[in-house]
């Protein structure tokens, strides 16, 4: 910090300076300080504003205060309670010393916030890997749902695998149980189905995606792994949008007779959504036209049409006639620099 001495002396040269007639800022620049400190100094401002200089900061606890804070927290009283608690005990006797997050601060400072309940501490879960789909059989999501029966309080379990390139149901199934023995079995018929392809499985976290024998087929078949994020639905988006898809249509019928009439239920259903469901999320083709590879030929026969229409009436178009994409790029649980790319590109 600058001394008053040291300071006056510097006013003093800059003074001489000046009635040699040299310009104020090369003088500052001389002497070591800038001009906008000058002024300050002459204006009666003599406070340090350094980086790195000491300041006083009215509002900052004194080492007392913070002494006085670790001794509470510390205390056979207050030991086993937190800083809400320790605050608000001392609020109702009249006696407030800091905020709640001051005492949070300096409990951090001292290293005392440590975790002693007898609950295991809470733990930050990294988000699951970014994977990209460009074509059919590269990435699958699958999870189970609850289908409620006629019988209040019971109910099936159907099991399911999507496509998240072409959004078609790979494979499925409906049991009276949740156990990974059917997860293996439905994976086992879906891989051998599709050829063994060396596809990436997402799924979510629960006891069945987890099983060690299904995790061992999907191990020994070359399939890669990645789980959401506990209580995360956004983590696992394209299997939830289904299931938000099939209970919310006017065929559900909301509660299932039993396993039979079940598993028909879910047969039609699929064998609509697969074939007659124009999906919005794949530019309202369906995904059996995406998986097959019919969409191609319907993008020439849309772009046709579109520019037939223009030709005949361009007055009616005032931007650039809409052109339907035969590439379709898809990506589960992107990064934050994809989805600003994404958004960039849209």
């Amino acid at each position: 910090m600058i001394s008053p001495a040291e300071r006056g002396n510097a006013m003093s040269l800059i003074q001489e300076a000046l009635k040699e007639g040299a310009r104020l800022s090369p003088a500052c620049a001389t002497i070591g300080i800038s001009l906008r400190t000058y002024q300050r100094w002459k204006a009666g401002n003599h406070s340090d504003r350094r980086k790195g200089a000491k300041k006083h900061i009215p509002r900052k606890l004194t080492a007392e205060e913070r002494g006085e804070i670790r001794a509470l927290c510390c205390d056979h009283e207050f030991k086993d309670e937190n800083p809400y608690e320790i605050v608000i005990t001392l609020l109702e006797r009249g006696n407030y010393i800091a905020s709640i997050s001051s005492f949070y601060r300096v409990l951090k400072a001292e290293k005392l916030l440590n975790h002693r309940s007898n609950k295991k501490p809470g733990r930050k879960h990294a988000a699951p890997p970014e994977v990209i789909a460009t074509g059919p059989n590269q990435v699958w999501c699958w999870d189970i749902t609850w289908l409620p029966t006629e019988v209040k309080g019971i109910f099936l379990y159907a099991y399911l695998i999507i496509d998240v390139w072409d959004k078609s149901i790979v494979d499925w199934s409906v049991h009276e149980t949740e156990e990974e023995r059917h997860a293996k079995s439905l994976f086992e018929h879906a891989l051998a189905e599709q050829g063994h392809p060396p596809v990436h499985i997402h799924s979510d976290n629960g006891n069945p995606m987890k099983g060690i024998s299904l995790l061992s087929l999907l191990y020994d078949l070359g399939c890669k792994n990645s789980f959401s994020r506990p209580r995360v639905s956004n983590d696992n988006p394209y299997v939830e949008s289904f299931f938000g898809t099939m209970k919310g249509s006017v065929k559900y019928p909301g509660r299932f007779a039993g396993i039979t009439e079940t598993r028909v239920w879910m047969a039609e259903f699929i064998d609509w959504y697969n074939i007659a469901h124009r999906h919005s999320g794949i530019n309202f083709f369906t995904p059996r036209q995406m998986r097959t590879g019919q969409y191609r030929k319907k993008v020439e026969i849309r772009n046709r049409a579109m520019k037939e229409a223009w030709l005949k009436k361009p007055e009616r178009w005032s931007r650039p006639v809409k052109q339907w994409s035969r590439t379709h790029t898809v990506y589960l649980n992107p990064s934050l620099e994809t989805r600003q790319k994404i958004k960039c590109v849209a």
